[in-house]
């Protein structure tokens, strides 16, 4: 986890804790500490926390001055893998500790990727990657190509001793190119429209684009305006929640910024930041069990197929998690915003409020060759490297 907590001291305990809504496992993780307030994150004003001693956010929520100053604020927690939404230096400044949860959901966002090309049914055995970003996500993703035998190309200027790496331009002539960098503004690598109108130009034919990192390191706009001839996946846009309904026409797969938001991944996170508050203001570990609300049932966990090869794959990987749901959501809230109803922001954050209960591989077991003498090992291989038992 990241965490500052240059200037922290021990803090006693009843604490007040003001925290975005959707957030889960508040109760089990923090309960022990004090109050929790619960608030939309969009929406948070300084006048809800002028009594707060912590306050939790995700990455919906801008945390800076106009916010937190003359507020007796004493940690932030981001219980997300960013921090561009957090004013870091500010927080510093202040001497307020704070601490994101990088990685929390790096497996829910590699999942997403290969479950969106399970979508579009595209085989991904055989074919080049090209990733943007290699932290934690890009890094975890790098790593399940190699060990499923894919070649794989690196473009982050800040690991330029990677063995894969190779230069923004032939990343972009990969089969599948997967943007997982963060948002950067200045500095000597800004990834703010890394991907303008010339580089989206430079992408080949037939490649499949998948954004799943921060939505402005592609030009919307530009994207918008071409008539590309690659495939593309966007679940993170520019100006969220204003999202542009033009470029979701234009999209083969959308998703409202959920490639993360697996339940394991949420959860992750929100451990990590209990961690990190113990760690920055001197506090007991939480006395919880572990954590139970994780189990799958029966239900969940049955798996079956009458296909093979790439086939089968793809509906086993569906039946775990299929995100053209989520792109029907999104379309519809699209059409209904359209047509008078609800504006698409609110839509966009509804959706992602109440995004249904999502599980990751690893709850899901594989049945033996006996029950499903269809799948040859090969195919077992590949599901157990994806993380299936």
């Amino acid at each position: 986890m990241s965490l500052n907590a240059t200037a922290t001291m021990p803090i006693a305990t009843p604490l007040n804790i003001v925290a975005d809504e959707n957030i889960p496992g508040l109760e089990q993780w923090f309960g022990d500490l004090g109050t929790i307030v619960r608030v939309p994150g969009r929406s948070l004003s300084p006048a809800q926390l002028a009594d707060a001693d912590i306050l939790l956010v995700r990455s919906v929520t801008q945390v800076n001055e106009a916010l937190l100053a003359n507020t007796p604020v004493r940690f932030v927690g981001s219980c997300t893998i960013g921090t561009d939404h957090l004013d870091t230096h500010w927080l510093e400044q202040q001497g307020i500790a704070w601490s994101a949860a990088p990685g929390c959901n790096a497996n829910s966002v590699v999942e997403y990727v290969f479950c969106a090309l399970a979508a579009l049914d595209i085989d991904w055995r055989g074919r080049n990657f090209g990733i943007v970003g290699c932290g934690n996500v890009g890094g975890s993703l790098q790593r399940k190509l190699h060990a499923l035998d894919i070649q794989c190309k690196i473009y982050d200027p800040w690991k330029t001793d990677n063995p894969d790496s190779a230069t923004l331009e032939e990343v972009l002539q990969q089969d599948v190119i997967c943007l997982h960098a963060p948002l950067v503004k200045d500095g000597p690598h800004p990834s703010l429209h890394m991907l303008d109108g010339e580089a989206l130009d430079r992408i080949r034919p037939g490649a499949v684009l998948i954004s799943a990192g921060r939505g402005a390191v592609i030009d919307n706009r530009a994207l918008r305006e071409r008539d590309t001839s690659f495939t593309t996946v966007l679940d993170v846009w520019e100006n969220e929640p204003d999202m542009d309904p033009e470029l979701l026409k234009r999209v083969n797969l959308g998703s409202p910024h959920i490639a993360g938001y697996s339940h394991d991944g949420k959860l992750a996170g929100t451990r990590m930041i209990r961690e990190a508050l113990n760690q920055a203001l001197d506090l007991p570990a939480a006395a919880i069990a572990q954590e139970t609300s994780l189990a799958s049932s029966p239900e969940q966990s049955r798996l079956t197929t009458d296909k093979s090869g790439f086939a089968a794959m793809r509906e086993l990987l569906l039946s775990m998690y299929d995100p053209r749901q989520d792109d029907t959501r999104l379309r519809a809230a699209a059409q209904s915003a359209a047509s008078g109803g609800e504006s698409l922001p609110l839509a966009f954050d509804q959706l992602r409020k109440q995004y249904p209960k999502r599980l990751e591989f690893s709850h899901y077991t594989l049945p033996s060759s006996a029950q499903l003498p269809n799948l040859d090992q090969a195919v077992r291989a590949q599901l157990a490297i994806l993380g299936l038992k």
